[in-house]
């Protein structure tokens, strides 16, 4: 009989209660973050005994500060100018907008099992991102899920519960559009994929067999259009879009990234730094793969491809593998984010589960009835627990890659709001507790910006960038407790809408400054000042566990230490953790004001 009922690998710890949730843990003990998380759920009525059983590791659990030790770039708690920032207006809620459930034909979870391992696993938001499929559309998959999502945001309520659908692109690779709850979301989603699904339309195969073709790629410009005419004109509360797994196969274009956004930057945000898919190179997982079914060429985030026919010529060799877990346009310091950064454009980055098979996990997937399928039904059979690992290469949502958003509130339109403002970080194997990162200009009386924000400045005045980091106060769902050994600061020149739209390099970019961190636990607050500049630039924020580097492919004056493939077939995960912080711009001008 199938079931909805998981059982964990013996060795794998259960969760526990971040101190911010615990009643026994007062609130003079917690730190800042913590308090500011346990008033944002409090205001929203839910932190009730329901919660506090349901709440595993969040994304800024509370740590009871430790002693940091002085250095130039340490700073302790105090009232001078700049400090305090932004932390007690934004809140960072941890998610995942890429998952699958049975209602995707190449996935095997329930509804209620998947979203009850979200919620065991720390997160405050899921997306749950079908693919597009004539069954899911015609077939009623998509309303019988709705019925269930609504189910389970009753059940829920510490959860923010979205339905949405993963996109295969015209021309391209695939795509999360993300929708508010409101009254026309499934009928949203289904004229969408109706109309521009390329797999659906078969713009995936074009006039003479090529799907790069020029009238499939303005086909993804109209669709991103069309939401977000749909937008303004009330049809749905909301709706973005984020690209997902952009090197995987190469075939996602630069001009096309650009195009997209250019489409309408309301919609289009940015694209998964990390892909899911993180266990697929685990070497306990290969090992027992290869028993199963024989050798393999196996790569983080199934990044095991090499260019094909379709690809954009213009890529290196290494674009198709992942860096410390994140895909190469996001771990490359002065390549393609960063070339997209360059631009001025707000470009967020992600990182999600893509959960389709979790690793190690022992459901099978059920069976059909007889005479039908998944065109018919609109949505798989439920799992069967055999006792026995099936094939996965997944971890749960929120278990090892999770995205932070800051709100202001606890609710659906303010993590999507969050995300358009660019209020977003990333980790991996829960590396910290917490970030928060603030801008304000030297001896200035401005108010301090935070991620996905911009700092007016005049010409040739510093800034100072305070970042404020909350350790890792816990075992991670390795049973280990992370330690994180550096924090990078990277900058860049904005230098205005590129001549070339299929450029991907930013030569002005680089590592200026990286901050050695080994050893320091609790709550501190790193101080670093900025150089005077007479051009706009931004920056953004790297960090890792310390355990591989390498130097970067533009050279060490431009990357010293950062992140590099692992071998085939072995790629634990656990060994490698990295986060990675949106930018915030300087707008740098040349006439003075009061800021």
């Amino acid at each position: 009989m199938a079931t909805e009922d998981h059982i964990h690998r013996p060795d794998q710890p259960a969760p526990q209660l971040p101190e911010w949730a615990d009643p026994e843990v007062t609130e003079d003990r917690l730190d800042a973050q913590g308090v500011s998380r346990r008033g944002l759920i409090g205001r929203a009525g839910l932190f009730g005994a329901g919660f506090l059983g349901a709440t595993a590791l969040g994304s800024v659990a509370g740590a009871t500060p430790a002693a940091a030790a002085e250095s130039d770039d340490t700073i302790q708690a105090s009232s001078r100018p700049g400090q305090d920032g932004p932390p007690a207006k934004f809140v960072y809620l941890v998610g995942d907008h890429h998952v699958h459930t049975v209602y995707s034909h190449d996935a095997k979870y329930g509804f209620a099992q998947s979203a009850a391992q979200g919620r065991q696993f720390g997160l405050d938001w899921i997306v749950y991102t079908e693919h597009a499929n004539f069954g899911h559309a015609n077939a009623g998959g998509a309303e019988r899920e709705h019925a269930e999502i609504l189910k389970a945001r009753q059940e829920n309520p510490r959860v923010l519960i979205f339905q949405g659908l993963e996109w295969y692109v015209p021309a391209a690779e695939h795509a999360t559009v993300m929708v508010a709850p409101g009254r026309n979301e499934v009928e949203l989603l289904r004229q969408f994929e109706l109309t521009f699904d390329a797999k659906l339309n078969h713009f995936d195969v074009g006039a003479v067999g090529d799907p790069k073709t020029a009238a499939n790629e303005a086909k993804a410009v109209e669709a991103i259009r069309w939401l977000g005419q749909r937008r303004r004109e009330g049809f749905v509360e909301d709706v973005l879009v984020l690209a997902n797994h952009p090197s995987r196969l190469g075939i996602v274009s630069p001009h096309e990234l650009r195009a997209w956004q250019d489409a309408d930057p309301s919609i289009f945000l940015g694209f998964e730094g990390a892909p899911g898919s993180q266990a697929n190179a685990d070497p306990a997982w290969v090992k027992y793969r290869e028993g199963q079914s024989g050798p393999g060429t196996f790569q983080r985030g199934e990044y095991q491809n090499a260019p094909s026919p379709q690809s954009w010529p213009r890529y290196p060799a290494e674009s198709y593998r992942v860096h410390g877990g994140f895909d190469w346009m996001t771990a490359t310091v002065g390549g393609m984010w960063d070339a997209l950064l360059a631009e001025g454009r707000m470009w967020s980055v992600t990182s999600n589960s893509d959960n389709h098979r979790t690793m190690f996990d022992t459901y099978a997937d059920g069976t059909y009835p007889a005479g039908k399928g998944f065109d018919d039904l609109g949505s798989k059979p439920l799992p069967v627990d055999t006792g026995v690992p099936q094939p996965g290469s997944d971890f749960w949502p929120g278990q090892f890659s999770r995205t932070h958003v800051g709100v202001e509130r606890f609710g659906y339109r303010d993590v999507m709001a969050g995300l358009r403002a660019g209020r977003v970080w990333v980790d991996h194997g829960q590396l910290l507790d917490g970030l928060d990162v603030w801008l304000v200009p030297e001896h200035g009386r401005a108010e301090p910006v935070t991620l996905g924000g911009r700092l007016p400045l005049s010409a040739n005045r510093g800034a100072t960038l305070y970042i404020r980091v909350t350790t890792a106060s816990r075992p991670n769902y390795h049973g280990v407790v992370p330690t994180l050994a550096h924090v990078d600061v990277i900058t860049g020149t904005v230098t205005g809408k590129s001549r070339d739209a299929d450029a991907w390099q930013a030569p002005d970019t680089r590592v200026t400054k990286r901050i050695d961190v080994a050893g320091r636990t609790g709550t501190y607050t790193l101080k670093v000042e900025l150089p005077r500049r007479n051009k706009p630039y931004y920056v953004r924020l790297r960090g890792s566990d310390g355990n591989r580097h390498g130097v970067g492919p533009f050279g060490p004056k431009v990357d010293p230490a950062g992140p590099i493939q692992h071998p085939n077939n072995d790629g634990d995960p656990w060994r490698d953790i990295w986060f990675y912080s949106n930018p915030i711009f300087v707008d740098v001008k040349n006439n003075r004001w009061d800021d």
